[in-house]
């Protein structure tokens, strides 16, 4: 991943924690809620958290003055993802829903290729196939007879987690990065508002499922959020993604251990296949400038 300064380790670090949770509480949520609801409660957290402080601290303005790319980051990161992988993990197991999350990395560099950002090269070629064998490993393997709609969903999970942060990179970047999150948590809070308000619950859910709404909201989205930004400006966006290396192994862990999810030689070996792939797609190679000077290009 090359040299990190030590405030691109704490924020890899805490990144790589934070966001490895949320498959163990989204896994324990669906139980009682449904998956427009627990994005409504965790996003409207969420932003409940960072308004006051980013509106406090004059953040708000510059922000929805962008309000365009706010949105379009706001539909691709978390309106649509959060609630396809909410509805994935009825079916799937939280363990393996981080596994085929962990392959943002791999669609991070290839979009990022595909909008002339990064140059293809050997390696990182190799690594898309090592990446897309281990999907195929756990989908046709791990994956539980009929959950394929499931697969599929986290598969549009992954695009948009990897779209994200070359949105923020683009057109973000430059704005207070607390104001961004909170303005991003009110949209898709507001956008599902309508919906959620149909489905609450008839009574109140359980303490574990209150918990890790309130986790959800807090932790994994206003906190996270944040602190992600602050790890894309550091470290730029696809670099940023690498965080999903850790991530999987966290959720395995807490997979395995808090829920008794299995854990086979066949999740063990995609997930072996998904790092390495991810790890060889990241790789820097020469950047578009140095290659347009070494063959003459530029002016």
């Amino acid at each position: 991943m090359g040299r990190l300064s030590r405030r691109g380790w704490a924020l890899f670090a805490a990144m790589c924690l934070i966001w490895g949770i949320p498959y163990l509480m989204i896994r324990v949520a669906v139980t009682e809620l449904t998956p427009v609801t627990l994005v409504f409660l965790r996003t409207a957290t969420g932003a409940l958290v960072l308004l006051p402080l980013a509106a406090a601290r004059g953040e708000l303005r510059a922000v929805l003055a962008r309000w365009r790319p706010l949105l379009w980051y706001t539909v691709v990161e978390m309106g649509v993802p959060f609630v396809l992988l909410s509805d994935a993990e009825r079916h799937l197991s939280s363990s393996l829903s981080s596994l085929f999350v962990a392959t943002v990395p791999i669609i991070g560099m290839v979009l990022a290729w595909m909008l002339g950002e990064e140059q293809p090269g050997g390696r990182r070629a190799a690594g898309l196939v090592a990446g897309l064998a281990g999907v195929v490993l756990l989908a046709g393997f791990a994956t539980p007879a009929g959950d394929l709609r499931a697969v599929a969903e986290v598969a549009v999970v992954v695009v948009g987690y990897a779209y994200g942060p070359l949105v923020v990179s683009r057109s973000l970047s430059d704005l207070p990065q607390m104001g961004v999150a909170a303005a991003s948590l009110a949209a898709c809070a507001l956008g599902y508002a309508p919906f959620a308000a149909t489905q609450l619950p008839t009574r109140l859910p359980s303490a574990a499922v209150l918990a890790s709404v309130g986790t959800l909201g807090v932790v994994c989205s206003a906190a996270a959020f944040v602190l992600f930004f602050a790890l894309i400006t550091e470290v730029g966006p696809v670099r940023a993604t690498v965080i999903t290396y850790v991530n999987p192994a966290v959720a395995l862990a807490l997979g395995v251990l808090v829920l008794g999810e299995p854990f086979t030689a066949t999740t063990v070996a995609g997930f072996a296949l998904i790092l390495a792939g991810s790890y060889l797609a990241t790789q820097r190679g020469r950047s578009l400038e140095a290659a347009a000077s070494s063959s003459g290009g530029g002016t």
